[in-house]
């Protein structure tokens, strides 16, 4: 494998910086707000909220292999063990009375107020409803429809827009202050250079060999999901393409002897993501593309072009992945394999994420019957380890890899 990028050591210290500023925002008069992955947060930036993501801490949470113990804390509160890891760890966070016991960084910041929107599943609602009770602090939801229609109907973009304005009183009230429209506009038109950006990061990966994979793409996805909206993001971005046209131009590949090229599909595995990331590699696979960090590439907020800014907010944000039927599923799977060139498709099915997993198998049949290429599917959870067989992982890898190396025969 190649050498770790050189950029994740800039990427450490930005997030550090901004999870400093999280924590000690009361100090310095500022206010929190805990928002979901697939939520607008633009509102948050241009109202100058620090936003704060539980998902992330999610993440963090599997990647350090506290999950199990988090999610146990939940537990044993009465929380069901089937409730999304995300959701269990997080709760279990808050509910755990020793420090040492929060999560990796001694747990988040406590909100001032609460935003859930529901394209990404239905569990957040009930989630941060769970922890605007226990916290007391105010909550606003955004119902986002699910789109089997393209182009989304008016009914749909007038319903979720109606929401974006009583999403600014919502947050006027909260700050006691109003939002500057001028501000939004300029933070919206920054928010797509973001977007546009972190797009050109992940088509890098459509060179051969693939300067990065789907692994470094998921701990580099950070500050598009959490920053999204600021100048910061693009600087990020900019210093991370430079690394990876520098790759490209030496003929570097982030696996050695690339053979195989490979789409994955839902959340990583966080508590084995190096394992994972081994395992393809002493294989000559590389994961080059995958529908999770694709989620924040396609997400363009053309206010500019819109008459209503809300409107255009409302366009934005409710056809995401997760938003959508199987049938554009596979159409988005299609189109980045294409992109990519890939041999076939790993995906995981994830206890903790039904919307995303329904439909795995459908689109495992349909991309094999257009394409020829094989699947595989592998079950686990994003972050309660316990859920881990590995034998039963290694095994279907195993005959999946079999299958690649056949049709390259």
């Amino acid at each position: 494998m190649a050498e770790r990028l050189k950029t994740a050591k800039r990427l450490k210290q930005y997030m550090t910086e901004y999870y400093i500023d999280a924590k000690t925002a009361r100090s310095n008069n500022k206010k929190v707000g805990w928002i979901t992955s697939g939520g607008p947060v633009e509102f948050l930036i241009a109202m100058d909220i620090i936003p704060v993501y539980p998902e992330n801490h999610g993440a963090m949470v599997g990647a350090t292999h506290q999950g199990g113990m988090l999610c146990e804390f939940a537990e044993r509160r009465g929380f069901s063990r089937d409730v999304c890891s995300y959701a269990r760890s997080d709760i279990g966070g808050l509910l755990s009375d020793d420090p040492s016991k929060k999560g990796p960084i001694g747990g988040l910041p406590l909100p001032d107020m609460l935003v859930c929107c529901n394209n990404i599943c239905g569990t957040v609602m009930k989630w941060y409803e769970t922890v605007s009770r226990y916290l007391d602090v105010p909550l606003y939801i955004i119902d986002t429809p699910v789109i089997h229609q393209f182009p989304i109907p008016d009914e749909v973009v007038d319903y979720v827009a109606e929401q974006f304005k009583g999403y600014v009183k919502f947050l006027e009230e909260v700050m006691g202050t109003r939002l500057d429209m001028d501000r939004l506009m300029e933070v919206s038109i920054i928010a797509n250079e973001n977007v546009e950006i972190w797009n050109r990061v992940l088509r890098k990966c459509a060179k051969k060999p693939a300067p990065m994979t789907a692994f470094d793409a998921f701990t580099h996805m950070a500050p598009i999901v959490t920053l999204r909206g600021t100048k910061g993001v693009t600087e990020y971005y900019e210093a991370l393409i430079e690394e990876l046209d520098e790759r490209i131009e030496k003929g570097m590949g982030a696996v050695d002897n690339e053979r195989f090229r490979l789409l994955w599909d839902n959340i990583p595995v966080w508590h084995k993501m190096r394992a994972l990331s081994n395992y393809f590699a002493e294989r000559d696979a590389a994961l080059v593309a995958d529908t999770y960090t694709n989620a924040w590439a396609t997400t363009n907020i053309n206010a500019e072009e819109e008459d209503d800014i809300f409107r255009a907010y409302a366009k934005a944000y409710t056809p995401i992945y997760l938003n959508i039927g199987i049938d554009s599923m596979l159409d988005t799977v299609e189109r980045l394999a294409s992109i990519f060139n890939v041999d076939g498709l790993v995906l995981h099915s994830n206890r903790s994420c039904k919307p995303y997993s329904i439909g795995q198998y459908d689109i495992a049949r349909r991309y094999h019957e257009d394409t020829g290429k094989p699947s595989v599917i592998i079950e686990g959870d994003m972050t309660d380890e316990r859920t881990w067989s590995e034998a039963q992982v290694m095994t279907r890898l195993d005959a999946f890899m079999e299958m690649l190396e056949a049709n390259q025969a």
